[in-house]
């Protein structure tokens, strides 16, 4: 008991000083965890020890990643997004398992059911790498972030059939047709058997929860969902994380979806960390050392390889250089259903001790790289959009078309639920404006009642400019990232230094930062919601309504310079 709890206290520790450290050199929390694991475990000081019960919590960070990823896309935009998964994400597996299989059958000597083995294995990306920083970075709806995710998903239904084909390679070949036949028959009854009960059922079940009033129960509704059908799938031989992404798409249909997300977070951060702290403790550091030259160069044709089928399949399919680059680079790492595939290949004697501990190291190394590349790719391929002529010239047309014949009007960066908000106060007010958006979806729907939003990224000058900044009384930015706010009004304000900008904040510690890159007043999402239930606590407990009012104009004469005249009162 104590020996397990002081292990406890030992990750917990690491986990504290080595997320600080990574936080404070802005790297991804992950690469923290990913360092405790090869540190603390059996090649490292030896001080965590792997067992069935860590395995398994760690597991579960995968299930709660992509029980919140499923949150994310609604079964419309899955069945929009179906030529990316069976399209795009058919041609990623086959030319990464063809191109590996190859290269492990001639040049590790294994065979072809060897070669077969290590190339499903290999063509399995990160999961739980990559959803989270899409996520982090609000891409998951960009070109790059659905042709990526649709990938991962089909990858996700693969894993079925390539844990029925691996014991089918190490035994005879000769049921091992019917063996697949009858697991893509098994998991398109399984899933269909769900989605359709679950659009019943799920709706009602919610309700029931929440008219007890109790945030205890809703919470432990919606465990109960992913665990059990993370279970459900599990038992018909698909994936843990492919039940849990289904569970996700179906309360994504109902108005839970906001609540849900926010009390199913604290769980998924903790036990993907756990996952990425038992991914580290796989990796030998002795091993990696003693054989880097081997190790450099499975590397470089691992990431290199799986770069360059993305890179062909997406440019095939016609998109964009930049977008290309983006998916090439997010799909270019192994993954953790990989990690499972190639352990029971070793398990089965498919593949050698050798083979396997290059595999797994440069699989292992490649999840290392996977955030660096993954940033660096973004930061390439926006300099390359800035010098794509061609494309800019189609967006810019588009912009100024829309602008054209706007003045005194107001340009609103970022068309959310904030921003649509606000464009209803200005069409109230009779007041032009112009919003930008990067969502194709989110434009069309305005475009469709009429809204005047059209697609570009407020953070270039010249889409500014096309939007007639130079004509307009206002800019708004309803950006959530305050880096991505920041830099728009940077360049708004090199522009126009006598224009009023308004931003958009989610918390208070933003808004010195902001004001100093230029923004003429930042509101605090935080600030104002804790006015209004404050004034609403003074009303309910026998405050008169004028007096509560009074309090929230004082703190807002003292926060809000521009509005200060405003809210100060009167002098008698």
């Amino acid at each position: 008991m104590h020996s397990n709890l002081l292990s406890i206290l030992l990750l917990l520790t690491a986990a504290v000083g080595a997320v600080l450290i990574a936080r404070r050199l802005k790297l991804p929390s992950m690469l923290a965890y990913l360092a405790i694991g090869i540190a603390l475990g059996p090649h490292g000081l030896a001080l965590l020890a792997e067992s069935e019960e860590v395995q398994g919590f760690a597991e579960f960070g995968v299930v709660f990643l992509m029980f919140t990823i499923g949150l994310e896309f609604s079964l419309k935009r899955l069945q929009a997004m179906r030529n990316l998964v069976f399209g795009f994400g058919s041609a990623q597996m086959a030319l990464t398992a063809l191109g590996t299989g190859l290269v492990t059958a001639l040049a590790y000597g294994q065979g072809w059911r060897g070669g077969i083995a290590v190339g499903l294995a290999v063509a399995m990306s990160s999961t739980a790498i990559v959803a989270k920083m899409l996520s982090d970075r609000f891409e998951l709806h960009s070109r790059s972030g659905r042709q990526t995710m649709g990938v991962l998903l089909f990858q996700d239904l693969a894993v079925a059939p390539c844990l029925i084909l691996l014991p089918a390679l190490a035994a005879s070949g000769e049921d091992l047709w019917r063996s697949l036949a009858l697991a893509a028959a098994q998991m398109v009854l399984v899933l269909a058997l769900l989605i359709w009960l679950g659009q019943k059922l799920m709706g009602r079940l919610l309700d029931a929860a929440a008219r007890v009033r109790s945030n205890e129960l809703l919470v432990l509704t919606t465990l109960w969902i992913v665990v059990g059908l993370s279970f459900l799938t599990a038992q018909s031989g698909l994936s843990l994380a492919l039940g849990a992404f289904v569970g996700g798409m179906l309360i994504s249909e109902t108005v839970y979806r906001h609540q849900v997300e926010g009390d199913i977070r604290p769980f998924r951060d903790i036990l993907l960390g756990l996952f990425f702290v038992t991914v580290g403790m796989l990796l030998d550091i002795h091993y990696v050392l003693a054989n880097a030259h081997k190790l450099l160069l499975a590397v470089v044709l691992l990431i290199a390889g799986k770069a360059l089928v993305m890179l062909i399949v997406t440019r095939i399919a016609r998109t964009p250089l930049v977008a290309s680059l983006r998916t090439a680079a997010q799909l270019a790492q192994a993954g953790e259903f990989g990690l499972v595939l190639i352990e029971l290949a070793r398990q089965l004697k498919l593949i050698n001790d050798s083979a396997f501990q290059i595999t797994l190291s440069a699989m292992l190394l490649s999840m290392f790289i996977a955030p660096f590349l993954i940033a660096r790719a973004a930061r390439l391929s926006g300099d390359m959009g800035r010098g794509d002529w061609a494309h800019k010239a189609t967006v810019i047309h588009d912009i100024a078309v829309h602008s054209i014949d706007l003045g005194e009007h107001v340009v609103v960066c970022g068309y959310g639920r904030t921003g649509g908000r606000i464009a209803e106060f200005l069409a109230i007010e009779s007041i032009p404006f112009i919003a930008l958006d990067v969502d194709p979806q989110r434009i069309a729907d305005a475009r469709a009642e009429g809204i005047n939003v059209v697609f570009g990224n407020a953070d270039r000058r010249e889409v500014l400019q096309a939007a007639g900044i130079a004509r307009a009384r206002a800019v708004v930015v309803t950006y959530p990232d305050a880096h991505s706010a920041e830099r728009v009004v940077r360049i708004v304000r090199a522009t126009r230094p006598d224009i009023p900008i308004v931003v958009r904040t989610t918390d208070d510690k933003d808004v010195a930062r902001l004001k100093a890159a230029g923004a003429t007043e930042v509101i605090p999402e935080v600030l104002e919601s804790s006015l209004l239930i404050a004034a609403e606590t003074l009303v309910q407990a026998g405050i008169p309504m004028e007096h509560a009012i009074q309090h929230v104009r004082e703190v807002r004469a003292a926060r809000y310079a521009s509005l200060r005249e405003f809210y100060q009162p009167a002098k008698k």
